[in-house]
């Protein structure tokens, strides 16, 4: 009796998860900050980084279905101890400001809709994710996702909502799309729309997240239809993750350009509430909460994947839930404005997409490894093209602040 196949849509879901990352409290604070100083500039950042995004989260869901490993693994495998150990300690520190951005908005939301203080709703907000993967490391990868995409789902409501109450002019938005800058504050929030959006950790995490969910299957048509199913995965979870992004910036662009006192998520918050009411700014305060929630959950399930994969060890969840933890709440008990780290997080996060990209795109063009499935020559040819465009942004970003 042949068995039936399983349909197409149940076996969606890693990338949504991965996805996550594309929408936590860093993305919020980046998006605002640049909308609100600079309009429908920047639109094009966010189109731009999106399909980067797209590809290279794709390559590394392919990497873990045809290896059966993780990047991180296959990373470790390849390098000498003091490489392994080296590219660990730039991993974490990727993920420590992985973690900063995603706690203290989390802090931010709950003080936002409950009154609570930064720090604990910091603290909060980690104990809240680490039950969120003692669920998914019980319950299985499965349960994870359907948890992590609900929550996708509020986050969406959250920041949609603005857009149906006042949704900008077309031509405005198209006009966005002409790649330009306007000094060195926009590059500075371009790198960070961009350390937002092709996110490090994420693609360190997609093909532990394939592997895990769908093993390695041999090859043939049972690889080919995963690979398929993959494509979709990835291109309706960046579909989503994409909109939302777009849309914090929209929102901004056409509502608080201008507005005094919105260069925080804070001041945000409150200038949607006089510009719009106070149903749309709690909606904006429930989807930021959502995001910090599921964002450091992945966060820290992606730490815990780099870990084991270069150092080789196998760390508790709640010794690598404290490690990246512990730099969040300390930059709320010291009263660091909060928005402004959330930015530069997500720079620190730009600089450490190359380490990311450089081996994934060398590992899955490598026939050896990846057989038939390796990267075509134009696959290639793109993913070197976007880790150029990334290098040389960081490069304007050092001169130009510099100078």
């Amino acid at each position: 009796m042949t068995q039936r196949k399983a349909p197409g849509w149940t076996l969606l879901g890693p990338a949504f998860v991965a996805a996550i990352a594309y929408v936590d409290p860093g993305n919020v604070a980046a998006n605002v900050s640049a909308g609100a100083k600079f309009g429908f500039l920047l639109v094009w950042v966010i189109v731009t980084a999106n399909l980067m995004a797209g590809l290279v989260q794709y390559l590394s869901a392919k990497l873990g279905l045809v290896t059966g490993r993780s990047l991180p693994e296959v990373i470790g495998a390849h390098s000498r101890t003091p490489s392994r150990i080296a590219f660990w300690l730039q991993a974490e520190l990727v993920a420590m400001a992985t973690d900063l951005a995603e706690v203290v908005g989390g802090a931010i939301a709950l003080h936002l809709i409950f009154g609570l203080p930064l720090l604990l709703g910091g603290v909060i907000t980690g104990v809240v994710s680490m039950a969120l993967l003692v669920l998914g490391d019980r319950r299985g990868p499965r349960l994870f996702e359907q948890v992590t995409s609900g929550l996708l789902m509020i986050i969406a409501i959250g920041f949609l909502a603005s857009l149906v109450v006042a949704p900008p002019a077309p031509a405005d938005v198209a006009a966005g799309l002409l790649p330009r800058f306007d000094g060195t504050e926009s590059v500075l929030l371009a790198t960070a729309i961009l350390g937002a959006t092709v996110m490090p950790h994420a693609v360190y995490l997609h093909s532990g997240l394939a592997r895990d969910r769908h093993g390695r299957p041999e090859p043939g048509p049972a690889r080919r239809r995963l690979l398929r199913v993959t494509r979709w995965d990835v291109g309706l979870a960046m579909l989503v993750a994409g909109t939302l992004n777009l849309a914090m910036l929209l929102a901004a662009a056409n509502n608080l350009r201008g507005v005094e006192a919105v260069d925080s998520i804070e001041g945000a918050h409150a200038a949607v509430g006089d510009t719009l009411g106070p149903t749309v700014a709690l909606f904006f305060a429930i989807g930021l909460l959502a995001s910090g929630l599921a964002s450091t959950s992945v966060g820290a399930y992606a730490g815990a994947m780099i870990m084991q994969g270069l150092l080789r060890v196998s760390v508790p969840l709640l010794w690598r839930r404290l490690i990246t933890l512990a730099p969040a709440l300390a930059i709320l008990a010291l009263g660091i404005e909060p928005t402004r780290a959330l930015v530069i997080s997500q720079v620190v996060l730009s600089f450490g997409i190359p380490f990311a990209l450089v081996p994934l795109i060398r590992v899955t063009g490598d026939r050896a490894l990846m057989g038939t499935d390796a990267n075509g020559a134009v696959t290639s040819a793109l993913g070197w093209i976007i880790t150029a465009v990334i290098g040389a942004l960081n490069a304007a970003l050092i001169y130009l602040t510099l100078r």
